[in-house]
């Protein structure tokens, strides 16, 4: 493919820096860790690794409240740190984007300190801010993701500033041009460093109403994406604090700054009612960005999805207006991990489910994102209350336990206590005792294992066009437990068909055991 559009299909890799690999013995992952593991994504077969955020931070929401942009947190390392790993992975081949948060900032930032100081300051409209009601409570009915009210009251001001996550992470206007500015200002720095592009954290968050209208209730009884239980935040349709109209303005801005860079990449993420069909709106045509992905394929807790949900999601983008591309993940830092998530148990896994998942994920249209431990087939991590650290987990503890239990340390080897993380006596999370079979020095040794069976499909995959580029028509089946569909590049087709049960099933003549595969061309 054309050097410029190596993310199209290319084969990414999220790391969690925190949890990949310690070298600062101090039981929290850092830059030097990834560079010392470069040799391992790059034997794996990967084409490009996604970093979660390691700018400067109070870490109140672990390094997605940024208080300085263009400075790494000494937790991590420092600027030459990340140059060496970034000069490493470019040898080996490896681009690397790095996830940037443009919707809100961390109250620990200059800006927003300014911003609080009076109502008059060069950085008063800087950040969304709004009088109470003459009772004293908040301007409307926006609501947090983190819970209660998405206002806080400053004292100071005598006013309420918005938060769509935690009040330490107050939202940026970006009704204000001097913020966009700003903004691609952060980008510009950490492009003219080397970078290869971004992944946009809840982009669709950045633009409000400014009239700051009320949500509608939503009456259908819908629930949060992966919430299994009723959430104050799902009782609303989000059609005034997110996905504005307006918000295509920064996301045509953020697409022109990228193509002064030949090379690079977006990579948006988007929460939303409607997130697959707000995905390709964002991905629509050149002006707008390369990629976007929803969390439409990190649901349903407990069991496998239907052959039909994946048909659905991928068929509702195709059919939206533009020639967009999308881009997929089974598992992420922010949902229960796939291996366990579509088991069926709380905190198990088969590795039969992690191949087949493995193999579907990379198989799909659009381009793939392995988050980091899936290509081991981790579980998910049972966390104690006590060592529980996500805030999230806090408060809603114990009906849901966070996102703590998907980002527990990578296991390098099978020694217990820290395996291989770290050489510290304790990790920032526990390392689970179910892990520690699933090492990857364990795994290495198994021509069998989840990792094996991995590179080897990833190996197969750079050799077939049609599973990188190609087009895809799905195939009625009768069975929602067989996904069945065709990947079309020129004159190239190849035939995918998978066994999305723990039972066999009998599709076309053939039988297809349980998480069953059926590649062929």
């Amino acid at each position: 493919m054309p050097n410029n559009e190596w993310w199209r299909g290319g084969v990414f890799y999220q790391i969690y820096p925190r949890s990949f690999a310690d070298t600062g013995k101090n039981g929290i992952g850092n830059l030097p860790g990834i560079t010392a593991k470069l040799e391992y994504l790059a034997n794996l077969g990967v084409d490009a690794l996604w970093i979660s955020p390691f700018f400067k931070s109070p870490m109140k929401d672990y390094g997605y409240d940024v208080s300085d942009y263009t400075d790494i947190d000494p937790l991590f390392g420092t600027r030459d740190d990340f140059r060496t790993l970034l000069d490493k992975a470019h040898k080996l081949d490896l681009k690397i984007i790095v996830d940037i948060v443009l919707s809100h900032t961390s109250e620990e930032h200059p800006w927003f300190k300014e911003s609080c100081s009076s109502r008059d300051n060069a950085k008063a409209d800087w950040y969304v801010w709004a009088d109470p009601k003459p009772d004293g409570t908040p301007p409307n009915n926006w609501l947090s993701i983190f819970g209660g009210s998405a206002w806080q009251f400053n004292v100071f001001r005598g006013q309420y500033y918005l938060h769509n996550f935690l009040k330490e992470q107050p939202d940026l206007n970006y009704n204000n041009p001097a913020v966009i500015q700003a903004m691609l200002d952060q980008c510009r720095y950490w492009l003219n460093f080397g970078v290869d592009g971004f992944r946009l954290d809840v982009l669709n968050f950045c633009t409000h109403d400014a009239q700051l209208r009320d949500n509608p209730p939503r009456d259908d009884g819908g629930l949060a994406s992966q919430l299994e239980f009723p959430d104050a935040y799902a009782m609303q349709w989000h059609t005034y604090d997110k996905s504005r109209p307006e918000n295509m303005t920064l996301v045509h801005k953020l697409r022109a700054l990228l193509d002064e860079y030949p090379n690079t990449t977006a990579l948006a993420e988007i929460g939303d009612d409607n997130s697959v069909k707000l995905a390709a709106e964002y991905t629509a045509s050149p002006q707008e960005l390369h990629m976007a992905y929803s969390f439409a394929l990190m649901v349903n807790k407990g069991k496998m999805p239907p052959a039909s949900l994946f048909r659905k999601t991928l068929e509702t983008q195709m059919a939206e207006p533009g020639d967009s591309w999308p881009a997929w993940a089974f598992s992420n830092h922010d949902v229960v991990r796939a291996a366990t998530r579509w088991s069926g148990t709380d905190y198990g896994h088969d590795p039969r489910l992690s191949k087949m998942l493995m193999a579907l994920l990379l198989s799909l249209r659009g381009t793939p994102f392995i988050y980091q431990g899936d290509e081991l087939g981790l579980p998910e991590a049972d966390i104690p209350f006590e060592d529980i650290l996500d805030p999230w987990g806090k408060y809603l503890y114990p009906k849901w336990k966070g996102r703590d239990g998907c980002r527990t340390p990578m296991p390098w080897t099978d020694k217990p206590g820290q395996a291989g993380f770290t050489k510290a006596a304790k990790s920032w999370l526990p390392v689970p005792a179910t892990h520690l079979p699933l090492s990857v020095k364990t795994q290495e040794k198994d021509p069998k294992s989840v990792l094996n069976y991995t590179r080897a499909f990833i190996a197969q995959r750079r050799k077939n066009p049609a599973l990188i580029r190609g087009d895809i028509a799905f195939k009625d089946t009768g069975n929602e437990s067989i996904l069945s569909f065709t990947r079309t590049w020129q004159t190239q087709t190849t035939s995918c068909v998978f066994n999305l049960s723990d039972q066999a099933q009998t599709y076309q003549g053939e039988t297809l055991p349980p998480y069953g595969v059926l590649i062929r061309d």
